[in-house]
């Protein structure tokens, strides 16, 4: 009788403890969508807010530069954060930080205070986003956890596309003489919404037994110097980028390089380091974090290229622009779905093979069609070549990431949401510096410049593809494939 007592309690609490997922997910799901929306929105309306608040000409580039400076070189302190403070906390204060970083942005008098907004919302949202996965790895388990993470690609892809559509129309449609401010102060009723369902989140600390809870100040400084140091070259533009920037790309590197060191003493002298060192005693993780690089590389650059072809290249608005990419973003939410929910269950591995295999057969049909495209005309062509690379998009980047935390244990969830998250931006950054000046330096030898961009995108996949083979365990032991559904079932450490 009791025993039945028992399981009809726990039964109970189960159900209770999962009807409340749902919306602890949309808060997360919502805070992300959010720190996406403020990158893409602001690239849109960036002429539009150098007018209203004159300054420098190259003003213009920082008020996306300040904002992905500040989000690269902070992620990895802001994962570990999580793990030491709690990630429900922490993502707490990361959200209204958010907020009242937006506020500032929305009544900036100068083009400076906006760009110190800017640089204040980056380094809220490196408090944010590393506890995304965190999170969701301790609210859901089995195949439940495949779905969760997949719903992660449908968010990034719409608010992909809903961020230049998006911006545009507030920035054109004036509301009560806002102009460019409305596209800071829609932040704040998202923002408002994830505060208010962030106390569903798991407050628990990850357990790590046998260390001090301190943040570790001295890794903090390197971190962050080495990676300012690496990232700054690259936010600036392909010709603009000033003549010390090799040598703060070597300065940084050996900055990282002494960071390396630092962990591995701090660890082994039994304190807790920045990023733990046991990450790396297996080649799975090591090289997820080589993929990632790759891929945001080439998906980043390839996205920046298509728009500029778009715009430069066949004279479209900023509207059509954005309209034009709604294949690409569509059919990744739809394949990202698709693969949280079945594929990445069923196929594994396969599924990230599958996604790279599609996005270059997107990247030849692209090429294929450029001779077809002409100037104000729609791109039929280019929009089926999208088609094929949002759907690999899609499934590639949640059997990723699934992958990618295979074995991670609690404790280690922070720093490997930190580093993924900064590898990804770092990815990101290099793919659109590389490919973007390969776009633009090629438009002065005719239309359709994209093509000497599109062959580095190309191999930058077929490099994915190769590291990504690194990910996998040979023979997965059988209490791997056993855990069906759970990250798990795909990496090796």
């Amino acid at each position: 009788m009791k025993t039945a007592t028992n399981a009809a309690t726990n039964a109970a609490t189960n159900a209770e403890a999962h009807r409340w997922r749902r919306p602890a997910l949309a808060a997360l799901l919502i805070a992300e969508a959010m720190n996406l929306l403020d990158t893409t929105i602001v690239t849109v309306a960036a002429p539009v807010i150098h007018a209203g608040l004159d300054g420098a000409a190259a003003d213009i580039q920082w008020f996306n530069a300040a904002y992905t400076l500040a989000f690269a070189v902070l992620l990895v302190p802001g994962g570990r954060l999580g793990d030491l403070a709690g990630r429900r906390r922490v993502f707490g204060i990361g959200v209204a930080a958010f907020a009242l970083a937006s506020a500032v942005c929305a009544l900036a008098p100068t083009a400076t205070v906006l760009i110190g907004a800017r640089a204040v919302q980056g380094a809220a949202a490196a408090l944010v986003v590393p506890q995304t996965f965190g999170l969701i790895r301790a609210m859901f388990d089995g195949p439940a956890l495949g779905r969760a993470l997949g719903s992660i690609g449908p968010v990034m892809g719409l608010a992909a596309v809903a961020g230049p559509v998006l911006g545009s129309v507030l920035t054109h449609a004036d509301f009560f003489g806002c102009s460019w401010r409305a596209v800071f102060l829609v932040n704040l009723p998202l923002a408002v919404v994830v505060l208010a369902l962030t106390p569903l989140l798991p407050g628990r600390r990850a357990p790590e037994p046998g260390r001090s809870r301190r943040l570790d100040l001295p890794g903090t400084a390197l971190v962050v110097l080495g990676t300012a140091l690496v990232v700054r070259p690259l936010v600036d533009g392909g010709g603009h980028r000033p003549p010390w920037s090799p040598y703060a790309l070597a300065g940084g590197c050996l900055v990282l390089v002494l960071f390396a060191v630092h962990q591995r003493r701090r660890a082994r002298a039994g304190r807790s380091p920045l990023v733990e060192p046991s990450l790396f005693h297996g080649r799975g993780f090591p090289a997820a974090l080589v993929t990632s690089t790759l891929f945001f590389a080439a998906q980043t650059g390839l996205m920046t290229v298509v728009a500029l072809e778009l715009q430069l290249g066949l004279g479209l608005g900023v509207l059509a622009c954005g309209l034009c990419l709604l294949p690409w973003s569509a059919t990744m939410a739809l394949a990202s779905w698709a693969a949280g929910g079945r594929l990445a269950r069923r196929s594994g591995p396969r599924t990230v093979y599958a996604g790279v295999v599609l996005m270059l057969a997107g990247v030849a049909a692209a090429l294929a069609s450029l001779p077809a495209l002409r100037p104000g005309a729609l791109p039929w062509p280019l929009l089926v070549a999208l088609v094929a690379v949002g759907t690999g998009n899609g499934l590639f980047t949640t059997a990723f990431f699934t992958a990618a935390l295979a074995r991670v244990r609690a404790h280690e969830t922070g720093s490997a949401a930190g580093l993924l998250n900064a590898v990804q931006q770092l990815g990101a950054t290099l793919g659109t510096a590389v490919l973007g000046t390969a776009f633009l330096s090629a438009t002065t030898s005719g239309p359709y410049a994209a093509r000497p961009a599109l062959w580095p995108a190309a191999a930058l996949l077929g490099a994915t593809a190769l590291t990504a083979s690194r990910m996998f365990p040979r023979r997965p032991a059988p209490r791997d494939r056993a855990r069906c559904g759970e990250p798990a079932e795909l990496g090796g450490r």
